[in-house]
């Protein structure tokens, strides 16, 4: 019983709590690398490299020992799809940061709900039953998601927690001068990424249908990245001296965000099996507490009212959104155990959402 108990709650939640960890401390290097000097395409493009070699040999032994149907001309099409909205979110991401904080970023990733089901609802694939409360409570929860983003990059407040030693100033970097402009550019190019990413989950969600392997679809997806950032972030970057490698943080950084990211997709997909996407996605705006704290430890960053008001209500918004796909979740499960569901249940009755959190988390 306590074996039992340890790999279906300890180990799982132990592995999230990691995860969440491991890509607060992605940000964070990148975030110190910037304040070195780095350029944020040589970054991308060297951090896309190293991903697609990390995950290599695992899609070679995964296609060996599974059948798995063809590739298709349309299949192809949709990783292609999946490449440039990745690489142009990820390009997004990183300025986004770089122009910020990492806090900010954790703050603007719980927007992914709101925005996946927008574009599900314009796109028609999901149905808007205005008098269920599941939709309510998304509808809801995407509002104050939103209203939360929006606090966090118009408002920004007195300081709450400010360290003696502030990090190096990014002047040079961003001739722009106020801090409060280079704020709301770094939140509106966060929400533009996360936007994409939400973009990224729907077209993914199609794409697991045509050809169900996760570590398979992942590697297309980073080495069509990483052909697609390459020759962007080249013509973004034109001097040839940022993109020199040394032995310093910015060296680290690249090496750790390709090892950061196939294990963050490891660890997603097992704990998916096990537990279910509502249980991953509870883990998420924990993510905004590991930032704050190591953004002002590490960094030297100082804590805005704003950001903690705005991501408190994120936050609410975000559980609000989660709490109705759980609900939704358990009615479908309740409906399927019932006497009157004699048909076979399909996955394509499953809400947009749901499947994207699925894909995406």
């Amino acid at each position: 019983m306590s074996r039992n108990y340890f790999y279906k709650d300890v180990l799982p939640f132990s592995a999230m709590v990691t995860v969440e960890c491991t890509n607060v401390v992605l940000n964070i290097l990148f975030k110190a690398a910037t304040m070195k000097g780095m350029s944020n395409y040589a970054f991308n493009a060297y951090s896309y490299a190293v991903s697609t070699l990390v995950l290599l040999p695992f899609a070679f032994i995964f296609t060996g020992t599974t059948g798995l149907p063809p590739l298709k001309q349309s299949f192809l099409y949709r990783i292609f799809l999946l490449g440039v909205l990745g690489s142009v979110g990820t390009i997004c991401g990183y300025k986004g940061i770089e122009y910020s904080s990492a806090t900010l970023a954790s703050a603007m990733s719980n927007l992914t709900p709101a925005f996946t089901f927008v574009l599900a609802v314009i796109f028609r694939m999901e149905k808007l039953a205005l008098r269920s409360s599941n939709t309510r409570a998304k509808i809801m929860g995407t509002v104050i998601s939103i209203s939360g983003a929006l606090v966090i990059v118009l408002y920004e407040g007195p300081k709450i927690i400010s360290t003696s030693s502030q990090p190096p100033s990014l002047s040079h970097h961003f001739p722009l001068g106020s801090s409060q402009t280079n704020r709301v550019i770094g939140g509106l190019l966060l929400a533009v990424e996360y936007l994409l990413f939400s973009m990224w989950y729907i077209v993914q969600t199609q794409v697991m249908k045509i050809y169900p392997s996760e570590i398979v679809v992942v590697f297309l997806c980073v080495l069509c990245g990483t052909v697609i950032s390459a020759p962007l972030c080249l013509i973004a970057e034109t001097n040839l001296s940022a993109w020199r490698l040394k032995p310093d943080i910015a060296l680290v950084a690249i090496v750790y965000s390709g090892f950061a990211s196939s294990f963050s997709t490891v660890v997603h997909t097992w704990a998916l099996h096990l537990k279910g996407p509502v249980y991953i996605s509870i883990f998420k705006p924990l993510s905004i507490a590991i930032a704050a704290s190591m953004g002002v430890i590490f960094l030297g960053d100082a804590l805005y009212l704003g950001s903690v008001v705005g991501a408190v209500i994120i936050s609410i918004g975000f559980y609000a959104a989660i709490w109705g796909i759980a609900k939704e979740e358990e009615e479908e499960m309740s409906e399927d155990c019932g006497f009157g569901s004699l048909e076979p249940s399909s996955t394509d009755k499953t809400p947009l959402l749901q499947r994207c959190k699925v894909e995406g988390m």
